[in-house]
C-alpha cells in the first residue's frame, strides 16, 4: 500500500491532478462558510435535527444549509436538471439522436443542463428561503424584505454554478466524479461535529447502543464493498476467422454486469427528489382556495413523517435504480457490438435474443443491488426509531456515497498509473 502511494507521488503529473483535486475540494469546503448576507441563521441547527428532509439536504451541501451559505443547496439542483434532461432524452427523438452522436452530442446535452441548472436553482432557493422562514413562527430568518430575498438568491445561484464548475473541472482530471466527490467531502466535512453530537446525547450507560452502531457501521461497510465490488460474468466466445494465412479469434472471454451498474447516482437521485414536493407546497399553504391550501398543507406534515419519508425514499432508490441502469447500460448496443465482432454467449443466438438474455439477466441481479441501495437509505431512520437517538453519527447513505467513491477513485487514479505504464514500456 504504502509502495503504491509512493509510486502515486513519484508520477509528477498525476500528484498535480490529485493536489488540483483536493485544492477545488478545499475551495468548496471555504464556500459551504460564506453566509448569504443579511440573514442570520443562528437558530438553524434546531430546525435541522427535526427535519429529516432538510437534515439530508444540509448533509449534501457540507454543512452549508446549517451555516446559510452560498451554497447552502449544493449541487443539488444540478442533479435535478441532470434527471430532467435524462427524461427528456429518452422522449424527445431530436435529443435522443443527439446522445447517439458521441462526444460532440452529449456536450449538447451538458450545456443544455447547464442551462437548466440556472431555472432550478432559483426555484430551489426560493421554495428554501420560503420554507425557513415560515419556521419558529415566521422568526428564524427575520424579516427578508424583496431586496434582501433577491440578494440571497442571486448568491445561491451564483454559489451553486461555481460548484457545478468545481465538479466539471475535476471530471476533466479523470480521478473520479466530480460532483461525487464534491458530496462526499461535504459528508467527510460534518463527521466529526456528527460524532460529537451523537456522543452528547449517549451516556455510560448506553455502551450497548453505541457498541450496536460501531458494528452496524462495519456490516455496512462491508456490504457496499461487497455490492459494488459484485459482479457475474457472462460467458463470451468469439469465433475463430482466418485471414489470409493468420487467425484470429477463437478467445473465450466474459462479460462482467455489475450488481450496481448505478452507483450512488439513485440514493443523489432520491434526495433530490424528494425534497421537491414539500418545498413547493410551501407557495400554497395560504391559498385563498381551502383545498389547494389543505392540500400543501397535507404534504407537509407526511413528508415530515418518518414512516412515510422511509417508505418513500426507499421505493424512490429502487425505481432511481432501474432507471439510471436502464440510462448507462444498452443491452442491445451490446448485442449488436458483440455480433460485429463475431463474439456470441454460448447457447444464445447472435442478435436480439442476445440482447433479450442481457437484459433479463441484468435485471434479475439488479434487484438486489436495487433492494440493497434502498436498505441502506433507510437505515438511519430505522435506527432512529429502534434507538431514539436523532442525530446518528453517520447514516446508511453516508457511508454507502463515502465507500463507493472511495472505491471508484481508487479505480481510475489505478487505471492512471496502468496507463502510465504503458507509456513507459513504449517509450
Amino acid at each position: 500500500m504504502l509502495e503504491k502511494l509512493s509510486q502515486l507521488w513519484r508520477v509528477k503529473d498525476l500528484r498535480n491532478t490529485l493536489l488540483f483535486v483536493l485544492l477545488m475540494l478545499l475551495i468548496f469546503r471555504i464556500l459551504a462558510h460564506i453566509p448569504v448576507p443579511g440573514v442570520d441563521p443562528s437558530g438553524l441547527k434546531q430546525v435541522l435535527q427535526g427535519n429529516p428532509l432538510l437534515g439530508l439536504l444540509n448533509l449534501f451541501s457540507g454543512g452549508g444549509l446549517q451555516n446559510f451559505s452560498i451554497v447552502m443547496l449544493g449541487v443539488g439542483p444540478y442533479i435535478t436538471a441532470s434527471i430532467i434532461m435524462q427524461l427528456l432524452t429518452m422522449i424527445i427523438p431530436k435529443l435522443e439522436a443527439m446522445q447517439k452522436e458521441g462526444e460532440s452530442g452529449q456536450a449538447k446535452i451538458n450545456q443544455y443542463t447547464r442551462y437548466l441548472t440556472v431555472p432550478m436553482t432559483v426555484l430551489q432557493a426560493f421554495s428554501t428561503l420560503t420554507f425557513l422562514k415560515q419556521q419558529g413562527g415566521g422568526k428564524l430568518l427575520g424579516t427578508l424584505s424583496p431586496f434582501q430575498l433577491i440578494t440571497a438568491i442571486v448568491c445561491i445561484v451564483g454559489g451553486t454554478m461555481l460548484l457545478m464548475w468545481i465538479g466539471e473541472l475535476i471530471n476533466e482530471k479523470k480521478v473520479g466524479n466530480g460532483i461525487s466527490l464534491i458530496i462526499f467531502a461535504g459528508i467527510v466535512a460534518q463527521v466529526p461535529q456528527s460524532i460529537q453530537q451523537t456522543l452528547s446525547v449517549l451516556d455510560k450507560t448506553q455502551i450497548f447502543t453505541i457498541v450496536t452502531f460501531l458494528v452496524i457501521a462495519a456490516i455496512t461497510i462491508a456490504g457496499v464493498v461487497f455490492v459494488t465490488e459484485g459482479q457475474r460474468n457472462i460467458p463470451v466466445t468469439y469465433a475463430k476467422r482466418i485471414m489470409g494465412q493468420q487467425s484470429a479469434g477463437g478467445v473465450n472471454t466474459h462479460l462482467p454486469l455489475r450488481v450496481n451498474q448505478a452507483g450512488v447516482i439513485p440514493i443523489i437521485f432520491a434526495v433530490s427528489i424528494i425534497l421537491v414536493p414539500p418545498l413547493i407546497a410551501q407557495f400554497f399553504t395560504k391559498n385563498a382556495i381551502p383545498w389547494i391550501a389543505n392540500l400543501a398543507t397535507w404534504v407537509n406534515t407526511t413528508f415530515q413523517n418518518q414512516a412515510f419519508y422511509g417508505v418513500a425514499y426507499f421505493v424512490l432508490v429502487v425505481a432511481f435504480t432501474y432507471f439510471y441502469t436502464a440510462v448507462v447500460f444498452q443491452p442491445n448496443n451490446i448485442a449488436e457490438n458483440l455480433q460485429k465482432q463475431g463474439g456470441f454467449i454460448p447457447g444464445i443466438r447472435p442478435g436480439q435474443p442476445t440482447s433479450h438474455y442481457l437484459s433479463f439477466v441484468s435485471n434479475r441481479i439488479i434487484l438486489g443491488g436495487a433492494l440493497f441501495l434502498g436498505a441502506i437509505a433507510v437505515l438511519p431512520t430505522i435506527m432512529q426509531s429502534a434507538t431514539n437517538v436523532k442525530s446518528l453519527a453517520i447514516g446508511g447513505t453516508s457511508l454507502l456515497i463515502v465507500v463507493s467513491v472511495v472505491l471508484e477513485s481508487v479505480k481510475q487514479v489505478q487505471s492512471q498509473l496502468v496507463m502510465r505504464d504503458y507509456e513507459a514500456f513504449y517509450k
